[in-house]
């Protein structure tokens, strides 16, 4: 099951507005690893770093299994709340206490990767805004 891209960009848009979350940013090699490695090794990372540190119904360390960097999916998951079982219920809705499903799968990483995507886009927009304004 697919979420659509508006249902995504409405979802992390309010998301955004938690200052908690609202503080986190791809950091430089974050977004140098997207621009090299490119968005379908990012979704790849995503599917595997959900799969063994989320998706179980009682994930080691749960609450402290998600670095704070390192690579793009970690920031991600911070910045939408799908870090651990905890915030993926308090923000998402999805319960803990049960194996993530198949479609609960899928949209924890759509949700990870359209943040991502959104970064990297948000990134070039500022950077060639500034250089238009030094023209």
């Amino acid at each position: 099951m697919k979420t659509d891209r508006a249902t995504l960009d409405a979802r992390l848009a309010l998301i955004g507005r938690q200052p908690f979350r609202a503080k986190f940013h791809l950091r430089a090699p974050e977004r140098e690893f997207v621009a090299f490695r490119g968005m379908d090794v990012v979704r790849a990372h995503a599917v595997d770093f959900i799969g063994q540190r989320l998706a179980p119904a009682q994930p080691t360390k749960d609450g402290k299994q998600t670095p704070w960097g390192g690579h793009p999916v970690f920031r991600a998951q911070h910045a939408t709340g799908t870090c651990c079982r905890a915030c993926l219920q308090r923000t998402h809705g999805i319960g803990k206490g049960h194996e993530l499903t198949d479609d609960e799968r899928e949209y924890v990483v759509d949700v990870i990767c359209r943040w991502v995507q959104l970064e990297c886009d948000a990134r070039h927009t500022r950077r060639d805004h500034a250089s238009q304004q030094r023209r």
